[in-house]
């Protein structure tokens, strides 16, 4: 089994906001089960939880691959979803430093799989969770298949996070509902302005990644 990394050592902040008192019961079930579960599915859930925002990046590239022979236009919309990823990230990292959670490793003291992080390093909302629902809500917008693939591996994405023990529940799911809203909102701004963009981008140097050769 993966090595338990023990939270007592790694105290939490005295000014940060406990969020053990909305569902920290519901992270403690989740961490013990992990805690129990065979060493090969805690391997796997560790793996995914801390590359598996790789294959985001994969998706968006076959997203652009797919849709540069299908005109500037969807070849624009593709090359938007990673700015619109990042944009979410950007909001995310706003909204940790607003809030101000410590992390439950350290609030509630219990060994989990993944190294709890220093003080400082905000719980709330979950980054991974906001990346992953952001990039899967703006592949939506150009590729339909590759987005429900997406969608699957972001919510996998969002529950490994607790599993491993490095968010809260609300963590994840705020996450994923800030990244799919920013996804939704910018991406429908880039689909409604879309000509004029890809207009744009055809004049200029990215040019040669709007269209096949």
């Amino acid at each position: 089994m993966p090595a338990l990394t023990a939270a007592a050592t790694v105290p939490a902040d005295p000014s940060a906001f406990d969020g053990s008192t909305i569902d920290g019961t519901a992270y403690l079930d989740i961490v013990h089960t992990a805690q129990t579960a065979p060493t090969w599915l805690d391997r796997i859930v560790g793996d995914y939880s801390t590359y598996g925002l790789a294959l985001f990046a994969v998706l968006m590239l076959a997203a652009w691959w797919r849709a540069r022979g299908r005109g500037p236009e969807r070849a624009a919309r593709a090359l938007a979803v990673p700015l619109i990823t990042v944009a979410a990230f950007a909001v995310s990292s706003l909204l940790k430093s607003a809030v101000r959670e410590a992390r439950p490793c350290q609030s509630l003291h219990v060994a989990v799989l993944e190294a709890c992080p220093a003080p400082g390093d905000w719980s709330f909302p979950s980054n991974h969770a906001t990346l992953a629902a952001a990039a899967a809500f703006a592949l939506l917008f150009v590729s339909r298949r590759l987005g429900a693939v997406a969608l699957v591996a972001a919510a996998l994405m969002a529950a490994s996070r607790v599993w491993v023990g490095a968010h809260y529940p609300h963590d994840v799911l705020a996450g994923f509902l800030l990244g799919a809203a920013v996804a939704v909102l910018a991406a429908w701004a880039v689909h409604r302005y879309q000509d004029a963009l890809a207009e744009r981008l055809v004049r200029g140097p990215l040019r040669p990644l709007l269209a096949a050769r």
